[in-house]
């Protein structure tokens, strides 16, 4: 059901650019796939998913190095691109108003493959950044909102970490021990493996 392809490229933002490794989740089944975040190569994308239809490519914020290859990869496979209409600030910085998406909505339901992915809403990394959970396969995909370690950057501009640790305690840490965290960067963790350390992060700033 879920596939990581992992690609390369830069983030960009406040007059910086750093060097970036994405991880970019294809869930679905031998029919039809959710793409979520499309970062860098839609070539390499696109090829992961094969014949597959892409009922969506859903955006888990719009830092650029998470919707840089939205665009091509929409106008490859037809799919629609989803984005919290929150982070539009962000998305015009990479699109302008040259590329459409449909809104997500908090607690909306994406079908794909006989199960239900559900949108979180949990600001603080960006003021629309969202993370899909799949109840049915005890899987949350955190953007950059939470990682091994403790909470997404809150440094640059448009982000709190005031906010995202409310959006970590209240929607994330609530859901249950066993669920992974499926991150925009880096390794797999889980919700039992984070929720230990929550005063320790609040303690450090970051």
């Amino acid at each position: 059901m879920i596939d990581r392809v992992i690609t390369s490229g830069t983030f960009s933002l406040d007059g910086g650019t750093w060097e970036v490794d994405n991880n970019v989740w294809v869930v679905g089944d031998a029919r039809e796939v959710v793409v979520i975040d499309a970062a860098h190569d839609a070539a390499a994308i696109a090829e992961r998913v094969g014949g597959r239809a892409v009922k969506a490519i859903v955006c888990t914020h719009a830092h650029n190095d998470h919707i840089n290859a939205a665009r091509p990869l929409a106008a490859m496979t037809g799919a629609t691109i989803r984005l919290h209409p929150a982070d539009q600030v962000l998305w015009e910085q990479e699109y302008g108003d040259e590329v459409p998406y449909v809104p997500l909505e908090d607690g909306e339901r994406i079908a794909v493959g006989g199960i239900a992915l559900e949108i979180l809403h949990t600001p603080g990394h960006a003021p629309g950044a969202v993370c899909v959970y799949g109840p049915e396969l005890g899987v949350l995909f955190s953007g950059d909102t939470l990682f091994q370690g403790g909470p997404g950057a809150t440094g640059r501009s448009y982000s709190s970490f005031d906010t995202i640790i409310e959006s970590i305690r209240k929607r994330l840490l609530t859901l249950p021990a066993e669920t992974v965290v499926h991150t925009g960067h880096g390794d797999s963790t889980s919700i039992g493996a984070e929720a230990p350390h929550l005063e320790e992060w609040l303690a450090r700033g970051h």
